[in-house]
């Protein structure tokens, strides 16, 4: 405890301050004393020779008249002040002449003494001397005196008198010693000294005191709360405000050491709240980690890890993770313990309940601060459910490819932007020809016609189902299939998933179903046909048989007459040449091609076709058609087979209704009707014949079902129109109210700007 206060810096600073001014004080004190001494002395020692000379300026006269009594009674009288202790007159010889003391009288003093050979040490004797070097400081007896001499020189009025033998030459006659005692002067000195030494301790005690008390309170207390607060910070303790009401230094340290705490204390807070963050990272993260040191031992490890493994309780990694009695061949450890670098691997082992584990281990170095390995760090990402997910996966691989192969219909990966054919399976090689090495790569495109692979480069990206479509096989072989798309992921990029279904067989049974209903149909409307075929040849005969007469006779046809000729020759012709086109073109087998079609044309064309049939019946079309109707997709003819079914049937419903009651009536109408909503187009197709009975609506559309006569119909011209309809996204139903015909409504998605189709 000594030693420790020996040590502080108060100590230090109190005792050589404390030295330093007692140092000061001595030396002033010394300084004062002695100067007061030598001022006092001086001021003695030139009394004392001013009364020296007064003597001899008293004793002058009783010289000069060589008076022995008069000197002797001077100096008796002289000598009896208290102070004056001896008067003494010796001459050259060093004989005492005079003296107050009569046993002195006559005696001889050593002129090697130290008052004598003070002049006697020189040759000649000096005439005059300094005062301080006449002087003589003695005590006897404990008394303290001052003696001086003073030379008696040759005056001028002494040499010539006939008393005197001393010549004219000689300067120094003898001495006159005046013994003055100074024990009044000692007695104030003394009294000085200790005066000044009194006050030389007061004021040091004082100063020291008031040195002490400002150094404990304004530099000691302050650095031991400084020094208190520093180790309370170094222990981790709150930091509290130091208050100091000073604005000195100490108080700008205290203010330094205070804004240094708060932040020490906010460094602090947040070092052990990142501890905090990194203790709860360690043991909470979803990883399993672990420190190895250089023998392999576990050292420290995290929650998962002992969940996974139980506790390591000092043993080796290999022996917790693996259950082996001996290091890893292949160890990331020992790797990051060679080369200092981290290393990555695939391990499996057991848990601590026995079931097979595996992970992914990543392994890191841990140095001291010298930068030498002491250690290694484990982590380990628990990849157990995804393994037994691949092996899900790979299950289920293999019975995805057995489904995707098992599938009947052609199934193509298609890249979503470029269309190019990433997989397909095993049944394209059995439809198209292609084997998958041929195929795969190439663009889907390449499997249509060459005029039809723009417009279905853009249907199969937008649509959903496309068809039926037609496509060609490796051979050139024409086919017809029903496509249906889907959009969907394929190594990790947007692909589309399109299944080709070939209806081809199909198709061809439907189309010559068609067109045996075309047939039919065409066989009905033949009169119709030939009528309007006559109502022109007769036209032609008429002008033939004009122009005949007019040669046979040799006359000249007027050129007005024969333009007009001319000009009815081919309208009648065009007219003839058209009904023929149609006719062909309605009997021709459709290619099933979709395109952009107007429904308010193929009912005009289809009106066109089948008006006669409906002229001669005396029954009227009523028409109400949308100006701005939308297109839809779908294919022109086969539209118009089903417009002239639809027209057969309201032909034949009328006829039937009215033929009995009033075959004249002026009732007998067909309604042809248009319009459209945000998503559909809407045909009305309506009659005033006698409508359909609620218990037949649900089999019109049925296969063979008719109401006709036997021979009157087959059965399939509802049936047929169904499905084509169906096959352009459509619907068709059929109603009759009670006391009306029978109205078909036929409605189709319609088709925006981009061809894309309008859905709900």
């Amino acid at each position: 405890m000594f030693k420790r206060f020996s040590e502080s810096l108060i100590m230090k600073m109190i005792l050589s301050g404390g030295i330093i001014l007692l140092l000061s004080v001595m030396f002033w004190t010394s300084f004062n004393v002695v100067f007061f001494k030598k001022n006092v002395t001086e001021n003695v020692m030139s009394d004392i020779a001013m009364l020296s000379d007064t003597v001899l300026l008293s004793l002058h006269y009783a010289m000069m008249l060589d008076s022995k009594e008069d000197i002797k009674e001077d100096i008796n009288n002289i000598s009896k002040q208290r102070e004056i202790k001896s008067i003494r007159i010796y001459n050259k010889k060093g004989r005492i002449v005079f003296s107050n003391k009569p046993e002195e009288v006559n005696a001889i003093v050593d002129l090697k003494t130290p008052s004598c050979w003070t002049c006697h040490q020189y040759d000649p004797i000096p005439a005059t001397m300094s005062l301080a070097q006449r002087s003589r400081m003695r005590a006897v007896d404990g008394e303290k005196s001052i003696s001086i001499m003073t030379p008696i020189t040759n005056s001028m009025g002494c040499a010539p008198g006939p008393c005197h033998i001393h010549s004219t030459d000689e300067r120094l006659l003898g001495l006159l010693e005046m013994e003055v005692s100074t024990e009044k002067k000692s007695a104030m000195i003394l009294t000085f000294e200790q005066s000044n030494i009194t006050i030389a301790m007061i004021v040091f005690i004082a100063t020291f005191a008031a040195l002490f008390i400002y150094a404990y309170n304004f530099i000691f207390k302050p650095i031991r709360k400084l020094i208190a607060a520093t180790k309370g910070i170094g222990a981790g303790k709150e930091f509290e405000v130091i208050e100091l009401d000073q604005t000195d230094e100490i108080g700008a340290l205290s203010d330094a050491f205070n804004m240094m705490g708060r932040q020490v204390q906010e460094k602090h807070n947040e070092l052990r709240e990142q501890k905090e963050e990194y203790r709860d990272l360690f043991h909470n993260v979803p990883c399993l980690v672990s420190v190895v040191d250089l023998n392999f031992k576990v050292i420290r490890h995290n929650k998962a890890y002992e969940e996974h493994f139980g506790k390591p309780a000092g043993r080796h990694c290999y022996q917790i993770n693996k259950d082996r009695d001996q290091k890893c061949v292949e160890c990331p450890v020992e790797r990051t313990f060679f080369d200092l670098t981290s290393h990555m691997s695939e391990e499996s082992g057991l848990s601590k309940n026995g079931d097979p584990i595996h992970w992914i281990v990543y392994t890191s170095p841990i140095k001291n601060r010298s930068g030498k390995i002491i250690a290694a760090m484990e982590m380990m990402l628990d990849i157990t459910p995804r393994k037994k997910l691949e092996e899900r996966l790979a299950i289920s691989e293999e019975r995805y490819h057995a489904i995707f192969d098992s599938i009947p219909g052609a199934v193509f990966v298609l890249d979503a932007n470029t269309l190019e054919i990433l997989n397909c399976n095993d049944h394209v090689a059995e439809i198209y020809g292609y084997s998958s090495t041929e195929i795969l790569g190439k663009p889907f495109t390449e499997l249509f016609r060459e005029d039809e692979k723009s417009d279905y480069s853009h249907l199969v990206t937008i649509k959903k189902e496309i068809g039926p479509c037609t496509q060609l096989t490796k051979f050139n072989k024409q086919l017809y299939v029903m496509m249906r798309i889907s959009p969907a992921q394929f190594l990790d990029n947007k692909a589309l998933i399109v299944t080709c279904s070939d209806v081809t067989k199909k198709l061809e049974a439907e189309q010559q179903l068609i067109q045996a209903s075309k047939m039919t149909t065409l066989g009905e409307m033949a009169s119709g046909v030939a009528h309007e075929l006559n109502q022109p040849l007769a036209i032609l005969k008429t002008i033939s048989n004009l122009l005949m007469r007019k040669v046979s006779r040799g006359q000249v046809v007027d050129p007005e007459i024969l333009n007009e000729m001319a000009e009815g020759i081919d309208s009648h012709v065009d007219r003839a040449s058209k009904i023929i086109e149609h006719m062909r073109e309605f009997g021709r087998k459709s290619d099933l091609r979709t395109m952009p079609v107007q429904v308010n044309d193929v009912l005009t064309r289809g009106f066109e076709f089948f008006s006669q049939q409906l002229r001669v019946r005396n029954i009227d079309v009523v028409w109400d058609l949308d100006d701005n109707l939308p297109l839809i997709m779908a294919d022109s003819n086969r539209l118009e087979q089903v417009v002239i079914n639809l027209l057969i049937n309201a032909r034949d419903a009328i006829e039937d209704h009215w033929e009995k009651s009033c075959p004249l009536s002026k009732d007998k109408k067909v309604y042809l009707t248009t319009y459209h909503t945000r998503t559909r187009v809407i045909i009305d197709i309506c009659d005033t014949g006698g409508g359909i009975p609620e218990t037949i609506q649900d089999k019109l559309f049925d296969p063979f079902f008719t109401t006709k006569d036997v021979g009157k119909g087959t059965g399939l011209g509802l049936s047929i129109s169904y499905g084509i309809v169906q096959d352009y996204k459509g619907t068709i139903q059929a109603s009759s109210k009670e006391g009306a015909g029978a109205c078909f409504t036929i409605a189709f998605p319609r088709e925006d700007i981009d061809g894309k189709s309008i859905s709900e």
